[in-house]
């Protein structure tokens, strides 16, 4: 992959980027991402943040060879502490579990003063963020599902705003979990998920009824979100 070649969830992540953006890319490993945009945008200008040396060594190359070190800062450090309170107005973190991006966002709840539009691209369990927005009082704006080298993945924007604007309060719990605006588009990608996602459900209900000590909790659970997804892929 180089920075003309950008992968279809990258590139799908970059789209919500405004222009002119002033912007954060945590866990930016070689920095494409902020090359690709700033090569695009001449007014846009990022901080790559990375954890590791090998990777913060290859963003520094990366910047360096499109003559970009004037707009785009490489800093080593973990998550959002390598920014300064106020100094960017977008952020992104692509690429990694819903838990760990939720936890980075956390942590980092100091540095979002500025910040008016958060990009995510969770590989797993977009649900965590969906909550996370809504109980620090973001509004979920837009949602995209892609598949890409057989894997599907969610990309989620959230913006300052009423956090439960877009959910239907008597199908939140739904909704958080499966996504309102992907709920509403349930385009082929979505499908394909959820159908892999029902089989595995009833197995997993199958093992615990057949297991010696019921748990009657987690089949309740189960057998609500098997019924959600048969209607949703009715």
């Amino acid at each position: 992959m180089n920075v003309n070649q950008l992968s279809n969830r990258l590139a799908l992540v970059a789209s919500f980027l405004p222009e002119k953006s002033n912007f954060a890319d945590i866990g930016s490993d070689h920095a494409y991402l902020p090359c690709y945009v700033c090569l695009r945008d001449e007014k846009a200008k990022a901080i790559a943040g990375e954890v590791n040396e090998g990777p913060y060594q290859s963003a520094l190359n990366e910047v360096n060879a499109h003559n970009l070190s004037d707009r785009i800062d490489v800093r080593l450090g973990n998550g959002l502490q390598v920014l300064e309170e106020n100094e960017v107005n977008q952020i992104v973190i692509a690429g990694m579990g819903g838990p760990l991006i939720r936890d980075i966002l956390d942590e980092g709840k100091d540095k979002l003063g500025a910040v008016d539009r958060i990009i995510v691209q969770p590989n797993i369990d977009a649900r965590s963020l969906r909550i996370w927005f809504k109980e620090q009082g973001y509004a979920l704006k837009e949602e995209e599902i892609l598949e890409e080298n057989g894997h599907i993945y969610e990309v989620l924007v959230a913006e300052k705003g009423d956090p439960l604007s877009g959910y239907e309060t008597e199908q939140i719990e739904k909704e958080l979990w499966l996504g309102p605006h992907l709920l509403k588009k349930n385009d082929q990608t979505f499908h394909q998920k959820w159908r892999a996602e029902l089989e595995k459900k009833q197995y997993i209900l199958e093992q615990v009824q057949r297991s010696s000590q019921v748990d009657e909790e987690k089949i309740v659970q189960l057998k609500k979100e098997i019924t959600w997804l048969k209607e949703v892929l009715a």
